[in-house]
């Protein structure tokens, strides 16, 4: 199937989902998300694919076993390429238009311990700071949830503290509805978007693996 865009059926969908989170409503309205949400998230993942990987797609259910909201199903749809272990490339579509982003969003003790070596070190540390300074000027956000104290064995007043506090570290950007943030012409957009974010994605996967 080529991507041809996402339909304004699919934010209506989860205009719609967001007001009624409820089996009853998903159950009529499935054939909406399979054609409008699921289908084209498909065809787009799949057209990527050549240059940076299969796509997971996730599925539309939450995990509520362990959460306060038992609300059943996701108001966004993500699809996530792996670089490596919680490292990748990712999209979504939700309400709010469409996003994209890359980083790592977890990481074992070994694997944290690893990137935040990287990050200290006084080569590979400043490489990664100027990479995200340039991500910045370009209009990409820096996220990623950060510990509030220093780690373990690293100084307060390390030149990378703020780094090095990272428990995941991401660079994302919203297109929102903008004229090609979500017809034909999003393929390029994400393509070229992730080409820009390959060299974070390759520096986290170096640290990574020690």
């Amino acid at each position: 199937m080529e991507f041809t865009g996402f339909p304004v059926a699919a934010l209506d969908f989860y205009d719609d989902l967001e007001v009624d989170n409820t089996r009853s409503f998903w159950e009529a309205h499935k054939h909406v998300y399979k054609e409008a949400v699921e289908a084209p998230m498909k065809a787009l993942m799949a057209a990527l694919e050549p240059e940076f990987g299969a796509a997971k797609v996730f599925r539309p259910y939450r995990d509520v076993r362990f959460s306060k909201d038992k609300t059943p199903y996701k108001t966004h749809q993500g699809a996530f390429v792996a670089a490596g272990p919680s490292t990748g490339w990712y999209f979504e579509l939700s309400p709010r238009g469409t996003r994209v982003g890359a980083g790592f969003y977890d990481a074992s003790g070994p694997r944290l311990a690893g990137i935040r070596d990287a990050m200290a070190d006084d080569q590979t540390g400043p490489t990664l700071q100027r990479l995200l300074r340039k991500y910045e000027k370009n209009g990409w956000e820096v996220g990623g949830d950060r510990l509030k104290t220093s780690p373990r064995g690293y100084d307060a007043d390390h030149p990378r503290i703020e780094l090095l506090r990272h428990k995941q570290l991401f660079v994302g950007r919203d297109y929102g509805f903008e004229a090609d943030a979500l017809g034909p012409e999003l393929l390029e957009r994400v393509r070229g978007d992730w080409r820009e974010l390959r060299p974070l994605v390759a520096w986290i996967s170096s640290a990574a693996a020690g």
